[in-house]
């Protein structure tokens, strides 16, 4: 018997065993697959060992898990050469996308940009027109190599359950949310040599708000959010998780709050935005110093239980001016309240409200129109994002935040009582676009 009982638990152990080391394989097996980098080389000549060929006929496919989305037009050619990934090229006179299939994560993306024979100017876009690349110029026979960070994401919740999608989230802004990453090349002649791509584990930057924040996926719309981007370097990622029509409250119903906090790790950061839909919220108790100091108290709660730093916004201005030129306040007692938060929370504050009332004032009440978008006092076009972008950036050396060490070395000062002239602003229109304003006002 006792031998019995022996030899069944020599099995049991051995079966343990044999569990755990096809667990630690498939462990094994999916970090490979995380971790590994992959190369492309764009154009139809000699490819460079270790890299997937890129032609005009590569179209992107779940199947494949890469290639061109099918509205882009490029042409490619191989102008021969020792190099393989810098003899050929693929190009175009318009826009064109490129997707790879990635799990969610932060990726590390470095573009090789040129032509033998030909300029080049690009500027890059990621996901939803996120500016990564501003503009890269290359003279015949020169090329230069760009790496920028970027962060793919689902809606699903490793805690459980997912994001409650809006359903423009399902449809014009799907690319923020599937199972790719694509990059937008844009300008005079677009044109990439060579793209690899590698997961890497780097402090994210994320963001909660509204369609003041949120990537805004059409033209002639944008966000200060999407724009933050341009102004770091490799090794941060930035992951907007705000959305058009939100509210502090809606967002967490939606369960936004908890995406973030799922994949939060100590040490990221969370900038908090919101106050233009909350304002609009009716109901008894509701009110800036009541449920919205609250509930920003709650956000701010929960992303230092996680080991997150927070830091809160104050509600960007509408554009409303009175007879004297000067800014109202749209925004009642709004601002106050995040004020009051950040003090009593001791929590860094950027004071977006203050810093775009200057901004818009240095415009004044007609040329301020070219900030935003048609017809709208609300929400911006790209050059009115990028200039309040600049002003986030401000506020983030102000605080003397440890994401200042992530900011490009080419950022000069900048003062919103002296914006940067809008003739001078020449970044290219992505080719979507719509007429039909983002919920929100």
């Amino acid at each position: 018997m006792k031998q019995i009982a022996l030899l069944i638990v020599v099995l049991s152990l051995s079966a343990i065993v044999e569990a755990r080391v096809a667990s630690l394989s498939a462990e094994g097996q999916t970090n490979t697959h995380i971790s590994q980098s992959l190369h492309f080389d764009f154009g139809p000549g000699r490819v460079a060992p270790g890299y997937k060929q890129v032609t005009p006929t590569t179209i992107y496919s779940k199947e494949l898990g890469y290639g061109f989305e099918p509205d882009s037009s490029v042409s490619c050619v191989d102008r021969g050469g020792r190099d393989p990934l810098r003899s050929d090229l693929c190009s175009s006179n318009q826009p064109f996308f490129f997707s790879v299939a990635l799990p969610e994560g932060n990726y590390s993306v470095t573009v090789t940009f040129g032509d033998q024979d030909a300029e080049t100017t690009t500027t890059v876009k990621a996901e939803l027109r996120r500016l990564m690349v501003e503009e890269v110029h290359t003279a015949p026979g020169r090329f230069i190599t760009r790496t920028f960070t970027v962060n793919v994401r689902t809606p699903q919740i490793s805690t459980g359950g997912e994001v409650k999608l809006k359903d423009r989230e399902k449809t014009s802004e799907l690319w923020a949310w599937d199972e790719k990453l694509t990059l937008e090349f844009n300008n005079r002649r677009p044109a990439v040599c060579a793209i690899e791509i590698a997961r890497v584990d780097v402090p994210t930057l994320f963001l909660l708000g509204d369609s003041t924040v949120s990537d805004q996926a059409l033209e002639p719309f944008n966000s200060w959010g999407q724009m933050l981007t341009r102004f770091f370097k490799p090794g941060l990622a930035v992951a907007n998780h705000a959305e058009s029509g939100e509210s502090l409250h809606s967002s967490l119903g939606a369960r936004r709050l908890d995406k973030v906090l799922s994949l939060m790790k100590p040490g990221d950061y969370l900038f908090i935005q919101y106050g233009h839909n909350d304002e609009k919220e009716k109901g008894e108790g509701v009110g800036a110093f009541t449920t919205y100091k609250a509930s920003l108290k709650q956000f701010v709660a929960e992303a230092r239980k996680h080991g997150g730093i927070p830091v809160l916004i104050t509600p960007v201005q509408r554009r409303t001016f009175d007879a004297a030129g000067k800014i109202t306040n749209s925004h009642g007692d709004y601002p106050e309240a995040v004020r009051q938060v950040a003090k009593e929370e001791r929590v860094p504050l950027i004071d977006l409200h203050a810093m775009s009332s200057l901004l818009y004032e240095a415009w004044g009440p007609e040329a301020s129109r070219r900030a935003f978008a048609p017809n709208d006092g609300t929400h911006h076009n790209n050059y009115g994002s990028y200039e309040l972008a600049r002003c986030i950036v401000e506020g983030i050396k102000a605080n003397k935040l440890g994401l200042t060490k992530y900011l490009v070395p080419d950022l000069t000062a900048f003062d919103p009582r002296h914006p940067d002239p809008i003739d001078n602003f020449k970044l290219p229109a992505s080719p979507q676009s719509t007429k039909v304003k983002p919920p929100g006002s």
